[in-house]
């Protein structure tokens, strides 16, 4: 096809469309510095500044110029802080031997240092206790973090679950923990059950809705009034906990990512 696209026009193929990422910082009208992804995509036909999870992004068509883009950051600048806020991506992340609380079950649960030559992670009466050596990498900080909150995880549900498995068909072929970008949970067709990692940030009530929810796929795949039947008998104020995730469910995904540096 390229070989007789050139004998036919006796020009070569125009160099195909691509995108292209890259991170800069932006300095607001007040002063204050963010960090936006500058996307540059052929299918754009205008400006368009979008933040979620990750953070602000900033979409360009191929003919915007980057002073245009830069000029469309500065005009919503107050729109951007808001969504900044609202999306929890202003949290500050995790810093070794500084940070003083971390989310647990819906609250900010204090946070003990201590020396120690190994890394670990555990609870105590009061506090999150995190024994670390002095010069401790952040990265095997975060990885255990990780771990961490994915032992509370297993733990939330290995209180829950026995309550719900005699209402089901079947149990669910197993269980793993996950940080989705949108989702809260999901049922695969083979009865593999995955949740979101950040659910143990959520208070407990939101987390046990949704493993309900995932739980009543097992008896109906679909949303149908039948499986929302099944959600309200098993947990009757689901609404309630579905409307905290639709306030609050993208600063919690964003909390947990700044936390342990999830690129899922």
């Amino acid at each position: 096809m390229t070989s007789l696209l050139r004998l036919l026009t006796g020009r070569p193929p125009a160099a195909p469309r691509t995108i292209s990422r890259e991170t800069v910082a932006i300095v607001l009208a007040n002063g204050q510095r963010v960090e936006v992804l500058r996307v540059r995509d052929p299918r754009a036909r205008r400006i368009k500044l979008s933040v979620d999870e990750r953070g602000p992004r900033l979409t360009l068509p191929l003919r915007a110029s980057e002073i245009a883009g830069q000029r469309f950051v500065i005009e919503h600048g107050d729109w951007l802080l808001a969504q900044l806020a609202r999306a929890g991506t202003d949290a500050p992340g995790l810093q070794p031997h500084r940070t003083e609380t971390l989310p647990l079950r819906g609250t900010e649960v204090p946070l003990r240092w201590q020396d120690a030559r190994y890394l670990r992670i555990q609870t105590g009466e009061d506090a999150i206790e995190i024994a670390a050596p002095e010069t401790v990498a952040l990265k095997s900080l975060q990885r255990a973090l990780r771990d961490f909150y994915e032992g509370q995880a297993r733990a939330d549900v290995g209180r829950w679950l026995p309550r719900y498995l005699p209402g089901l068909p079947r149990a669910p072929a197993r269980l793993r923990y996950r940080v989705m970008s949108s989702q809260w949970g999901s049922l695969a067709p083979d009865g593999a059950l995955s949740l979101d990692l950040s659910l143990v940030l959520a208070p407990p009530a939101a987390f046990e809705y949704v493993l309900v929810h995932e739980l009543c796929h097992l008896i109906h795949a679909d949303h149908s009034r039948a499986f929302w039947r099944e959600v309200e008998q098993r947990c009757p104020q689901w609404r309630l906990q579905r409307e905290y995730f639709r306030d609050s469910g993208r600063a919690l995904k964003a909390r947990l990512r700044k936390l342990i540096a999830a690129d899922e």
